[in-house]
């Protein structure tokens, strides 16, 4: 009898989904929740009450949301959590505007819409098995 007989699994990793569109947010939950326990929130603020209360390993973002905007969240997120992986969904951004986001906010990856859920799961579990960023 092995010790790992008693935990088959080890516990999933937690994400978090941030999305004003309820539908978006139940596709993504869905598809990721096989692989990772998935938390989801409609607003920014929602998220930041469910950042103070768990660890998670990866967050993923829509960008424009009514009460705050998804990059000005990652950017915060990455002052108080900089270990999490900032993964940032978006419609429609200017390639400067995108790479100025992606150095702000220090985005792991950004994902154009419309998503798909294979693209998601892939950078989504590459971003939770990446290595932490060397500091310096």
């Amino acid at each position: 009898m092995h010790p790992a007989d008693d935990n088959p699994a080890p516990p999933m990793d937690s994400i978090l989904v941030i999305d004003d569109e309820q539908p978006i947010l139940d596709t993504f939950q869905a598809a990721l929740s096989p692989y990772f326990d998935v938390s989801t929130a409609s607003s920014a603020r929602e998220a930041d009450f469910l950042l103070r209360k768990k660890e998670f390993k990866v967050v993923i973002s829509d960008h424009l949301m009514p009460g705050g905007n998804g990059m000005s969240f990652l950017v915060r997120a990455r002052e108080e959590f900089p270990r999490m992986r900032r993964i940032l969904v978006t419609g429609y951004m200017k390639p400067e505007m995108l790479i100025r986001s992606v150095n702000e906010a220090a985005l792991f990856r950004y994902l154009l819409k419309p998503v798909s859920l294979s693209e998601l799961i892939k950078v989504v579990r590459e971003a939770a098995h990446s290595e932490e960023p060397k500091e310096g």
